[in-house]
């Protein structure tokens, strides 16, 4: 493939999958829970869960992994509960395999609601900063919950021009971009949507891009 492009990935969900994400929030934050104050699993997770929703994925601090150490009094720092669940990080088959193509031919950064903590131990573990110039969190980056058109556009001052996008929110990772005028990939990988922009994995992505250019 003959590709000078910027090829912008989202994380979870398009890369990763969100089992280590789920893992972190769902499992193992109960637990450090449990375990300070006595109560069994299932209790301790019902009033997590209900912490969380207090705040709700509008605020900041729905992302902020600090913010609930300090909040639920925890006995461990942030890099001790995400590498306790590095075990869960795993890839989707096609990614590596496509990456490795694109990035011959083409500038590959991530663009990720996720908070910055998560990505740098996700790209780390899974071997993946070798593929990527540059790395943006809506969140850590741009004080954003959500990825919405004015992110796109301060990434793309950032990186000097457009870029391509593909993720699995279709808010986030479609509309959002094309709403800053981007070209911009739906990933669906249930099958369930249809249209010229829409992808069922990332080798269905690369096979777009190779008839683009």
């Amino acid at each position: 493939m003959q590709l000078n492009e910027i090829i912008s990935f989202d994380l979870d969900g398009t890369l990763v999958t969100t089992d280590f994400v789920d893992a972190v929030w769902l499992e193992r934050i109960p637990e450090l829970y449990a375990e300070k104050y006595g109560l069994d699993f299932e209790e301790a997770k019902k009033r997590v869960e209900e912490e969380y929703l207090k705040v709700g994925p509008e605020a900041l601090e729905w992302y902020d992994i600090h913010y609930w150490i300090e909040k639920f009094k925890l006995d461990a720092n942030w890099k001790e509960i995400l590498l306790s669940c590095k075990n869960k990080l795993r890839l989707y088959p096609e990614v590596k395999k496509v990456l490795e193509n694109l990035s011959e031919n083409a500038t590959l950064i991530i663009t990720s609601n996720a908070a910055r903590e998560f990505i740098e131990i996700e790209v780390e573990v899974l071997d993946l900063r070798r593929f990527f110039s540059k790395i943006f969190s809506a969140v850590s980056d741009f004080h954003k919950t959500k990825k919405d058109k004015e992110v796109y556009r301060k990434i793309m001052e950032k990186v000097g021009g457009k870029f391509i996008h593909v993720g699995d929110n279709y808010e986030f990772d479609y509309i959002a971009p094309r709403q800053a005028g981007l070209v911009a990939y739906y990933l669906d990988r249930s099958g369930n949507s249809n249209g010229s922009h829409v992808v069922r994995n990332l080798m269905e992505f690369e096979e777009k891009l190779a008839k683009i250019f």
